[in-house]
């Protein structure tokens, strides 16, 4: 163990021998970041070991990812492994392999290496920082022997990266004040779910309820006074005891969508929590009220309605939404009362916007972005409005041996054509995406020409005006592809949602907490929709986006993030929290 001002205050050659552990057989690493000292924080050492990865030259950095050991491979058995490898591997049990899961390592081993020509890599410490299961370690080898080998190239030196992050924790004895706890409770909640196979969460479930429960217990626990309200609302405040003071509020969903991950919603509800208990712990208040919110409804699963969390405390719960009933025949009215809460107490739930200083939002990208650039936490500029539309295309089923190629009327043939329509005009626009999600030929048959499809539409940008034109420029397209293919088209919209925009002086203030952590400020769009989407309507919000692991998945169980990451974003919030300036 060693400590920064160590670090900062010896020669080159000291430097690189106390970090020679951190990156395997590679000290041309800590031999160029010595020239970006002195460090402030040990997320500026890490940032600058990083720097000098990526500065490397491309044959530099298959150097690197050669020079680590092949997991339970030669070296392990031969006990040439590092110190920190040896360790690493060990405490995952990889030692302890049964002969099944050693022959399938060492044949795993063998194909990655004839594929990519390198050793696969993965911190196989988790997220949490605790070792994973071998079945994890071999389910993930799996999963990647299928990636191509450029993007399996940028993985490994991304799992190098993480690796180093949990030495150099090691090194310097850092000790995560809120990540670890974060990472735990998602564990926690992502054990009530619906479905014994995966986490499934949905409005006002059994499982729901249970961990609204656990929520309101946790918030509780850190000092503050809880509420759940008519719709399945979790609300805690944290008071301040100061006469007249407003609130800042925060939080976001606990639902989730089917077979979904850990973090999507849930972190922007655990973190905050996280940082009260702090606050509460040292006797610290803040100068305003600060209000924690766990949105019970975001995604839709149960009764196809969104956002009825956060329009609830906006005043805009649709009450002739309590009709709708789910795929049992229950109505969401029954559900409520069913859930011990009074559907007459629901207008109360609206907040008074005159009482708000604004609203922020932590949330994980679901998108590669910020993994992509190595960046931990982005600045959200606004989140995208979006356009979405059913399309039934109607053609003439006819026989596929018989009738000429130049005599169809194909409609899954025009479907194909507005899928490569809607990508090609998409592709031309900053912060403008387009997708076919679902495409449906009715009735189809190997050797009958389709004579009807059905396809969606989703139109995303931060622009409403550059996503209006892309919409007009995409229908006009259907109507023209239809018309020379002699396609009947039926479209209908079934969305149309403005984008809402960041407040500009709740972005700067996030931004220069971001920067005081010794991070860049980096800003980008949302292309998913969120809770703040709702609360925009009655006052000012902003978003603080997280890095998600694995390529960017989420609405999916791969969804992850380290607890490192939680841990500076938690330092930032707070940070911004003691610094918060109402808007003038």
């Amino acid at each position: 163990m060693t400590t920064l001002t160590e670090l900062n205050g010896c020669d080159q050659a000291s430097f690189i021998e106390h970090l020679r552990g951190i990156y395997e057989h590679s000290p041309w690493i800590p031999e160029r970041a010595f020239a970006w000292r002195p460090f402030a924080s040990a997320t500026a050492l890490k940032q600058a070991l990083q720097r000098a990865v990526n500065g490397a030259s491309v044959d530099e950095q298959l150097g690197l990812i050669r020079a680590h050991p092949e997991l339970a491979g030669k070296a392990a058995i031969a006990g040439e492994l590092t110190a920190e490898s040896t360790d690493e591997q060990t405490k995952s049990g990889l030692n302890l392999c049964s002969a099944d899961e050693f022959a399938a390592l060492q044949r795993l081993n063998a194909d990655y290496n004839a594929k990519f020509g390198f050793p696969f890599i993965l911190a196989v410490k988790g997220p949490d920082g605790n070792g994973l299961t071998r079945q994890h370690i071999i389910a993930t080898f799996t999963r990647r022997l299928k990636q191509q080998r450029g993007d399996e190239m940028a993985e490994c030196l991304r799992q190098i990266k993480r690796i180093a992050e949990l030495r150099v924790n090691a090194l310097l004895d850092c000790q995560l004040e809120f990540g670890p706890t974060i990472m735990q409770w998602s564990e926690t909640l992502a054990g009530w779910s619906d479905s014994p196979d995966n986490l499934t969460c949905a409005y006002l479930t059994e499982a729901h309820i249970q961990s609204a429960a656990q929520l309101a217990e946790w918030m509780r626990a850190a000092g503050m006074q809880v509420r759940i309200d008519a719709v399945g609302n979790v609300a805690g405040r944290y008071l301040s005891p100061l006469p007249g003071a407003k609130t800042l509020m925060t939080g976001s969903h606990y639902d989730t969508v089917r077979n979904g991950g850990k973090y999507d919603g849930r972190l922007g509800i655990l973190l905050p929590i996280a940082i009260v208990q702090h606050l509460h712990q040292r006797g610290e208040t803040l100068p305003f009220h600060f209000e924690i919110v766990g949105f019970a409804e975001e995604e839709g699963v149960r009764f196809k309605s969104t956002f009825l969390g956060s329009n609830a405390v906006t005043g805009r719960f649709d009450l002739s939404l309590l009709e709708q009933t789910d795929a049992d025949g229950v109505s969401m009215r029954e559900a409520i009362a069913a859930a011990g809460h009074d559907v007459g107490a629901i207008p109360a739930i609206a907040r008074d916007p005159a009482d708000l200083l604004g609203y922020v939002e932590v949330h994980i990208e679901q998108g590669p972005v910020l993994l992509e650039r190595d960046l931990a936490l982005g600045v959200v500029t606004a989140i995208n409005g979006s356009s979405r539309y059913l399309v039934e295309l109607g053609g003439l089923a006819s026989h596929a041996g018989t009738t000429p190629m130049t005599m169809r009327k194909d409609a899954a043939a025009a479907a194909a054509e507005i899928v490569l329509l809607v990508e090609r005009r998409c592709g031309s626009g900053a912060s403008l995406v387009g997708t076919v999600g679902q495409l449906h030929v009715p009735g189809g048959s190997v050797n009958v020409i389709p004579g009807a499809c059905k396809l969606s539409l989703d139109i995303r940008a931060a622009d409403d005006a550059v996503r209006l034109a892309a919409v007009a420029d995409i229908l006009d397209g259907i109507a023209a592809i239809c018309a020379r293919r002699q396609i009947d088209a039926d479209v209908k919209q079934i969305v149309s949602a403005s984008a809402a925009p960041c407040a500009p002086w709740l972005m700067r203030q996030l931004g220069e907490a971001v920067e005081r952590a010794g991070l860049p400020r980096f800003e980008l769009a949302s292309g998913a929709g969120h809770d703040a989407m709702a609360m925009a309507a009655v006052t000012d919000v902003a978003m603080l986006f997280t890095r998600c692991g694995n390529g960017g998945i989420s609405h999916n169980p791969l969804e992850t993030m380290t607890a490192d990451d939680a841990d500076i974003a938690a330092q930032v919030l707070l940070d911004f929290l003691r610094r918060f300036q109402p808007k003038a």
